[in-house]
């Protein structure tokens, strides 16, 4: 709003009669130093010690920071890296449990955080695990997306979550909240269609691995930041197929189902090299329906059955192949400081 300034701007002397007075909100904010220029060392000392405090009042299970890299330079940023692994370490006898995350990461970091992509995506399969963060509408709450119901639909949500995970990432949803802590029925059905999809399926995304490759298919150019690369929902079609992995079972999730009745896996065609193993059984989750198939030179040709046993996405659960060794590799590093 032009013209009216921000309570970034505030100062102690502007809480006179406020429920505030005597605290200096530039203690939080400090908007006394030019933008793009380093906090002085009091301020970055005083932002170090309160999420020291957060972390060891709250033990919280995820610290994320809103920003590209550690915040406030490697003394600060990795100092509480470093505190909050070695603490999640003291309180699971010796395991760290703890996640944290932030923007923009360089290689090496990538290997002890994990790197945020706020509304985008990789185009392919990571080497460390990442994450999206996302919102079904705005990241605060919009009543125009409720009258105009312009949310994303539980289709465009399970296609990203697919999407995502294939490729060794997380989907991390935001659902806006009302001023009064409610959400509207559109989110409520957006939620509950997503859940839906979720009771047959979700062997296929909860603690799976990506296979060697994410996918097959056409996927539209996402252009060289992945940051703000979401765009309009793709059409899929069912050449559009993604997998994961979990121990000796390999998941083909198709996000459209074939006019034919009948889906092609082109990747596990008896021509495609590096598929050891031989296919004894495929199931499609949500459905008791034995299905035929075939490992043909193009493709595994399976035949779905009349009925559908959701919407959205189709996951086909495949055993007998050797996945050994097909998952991409990641290593965690040591933070390189000390404990403060």
């Amino acid at each position: 709003m032009a013209g009216v300034p921000y309570d970034g701007k505030l100062t102690k002397a502007d809480g006179k009669g406020q429920w505030w007075e005597g605290l200096d909100p530039q203690d939080l904010y400090v908007q006394n130093h030019k933008p793009g220029e380093k906090p002085d060392k009091a301020y970055r000392d005083k932002f170090f010690n309160r999420t020291l405090d957060l972390v060891n009042k709250y033990k919280p299970d995820l610290l994320y920071f809103d920003c590209g890299g550690l915040p406030l330079s490697t003394d600060v940023g990795l100092g509480i890296a470093a505190h909050y692994y070695n603490s999640s370490m003291r309180w699971h006898n010796g395991k760290n449990e703890a996640v944290m995350n932030t923007k923009a990461l360089t290689e090496d970091r990538r290997k002890c955080l994990i790197m945020d992509i706020e509304r985008g995506k990789s185009e392919g399969i990571l080497p460390e695990p990442w994450q999206t963060d996302t919102c079904i509408g705005g990241w605060h709450y919009l009543a125009r997306l409720y009258k105009e119901h312009d949310y994303k639909t539980p289709t465009t949500v399970v296609h990203l979550l697919v999407d995502i995970v294939s490729k060794n990432g997380n989907l991390l949803l935001n659902v806006p909240v009302k001023g009064n802590g409610t959400i509207d029925s559109d989110e409520v059905a957006c939620l509950e269609g997503i859940a839906k999809w979720m009771e047959p399926n979700s062997e296929a995304i909860f603690g799976t691995r990506p296979w060697k490759v994410f996918g097959e298919g056409f996927e539209s150019p996402m252009g060289g930041n992945l940051t703000y690369n979401e765009r309009k929902p793709q059409v899929y079609t069912s050449e559009d197929i993604r997998f994961t992995t979990k121990g000796d079972t390999l998941y083909a999730i198709a996000l459209a189902w074939p006019e034919t009745g009948k889906l092609t896996i082109k990747t596990l065609g008896k021509k495609q090299t590096g598929i050891k193993g031989d296919i004894s059984s495929v199931q499609l989750l949500g459905s008791d329906a034995k299905l035929t198939y075939s490992r043909e030179e193009n493709g595994l040709v399976v035949t779905l059955p009349s009925r559908k046993p959701c919407e959205h996405a189709w996951a086909l659960k495949i055993k007998g192949l050797d996945l050994a060794g097909s998952e991409p590799k990641s290593e965690m590093i040591t933070v390189p400081l000390k404990d403060k």
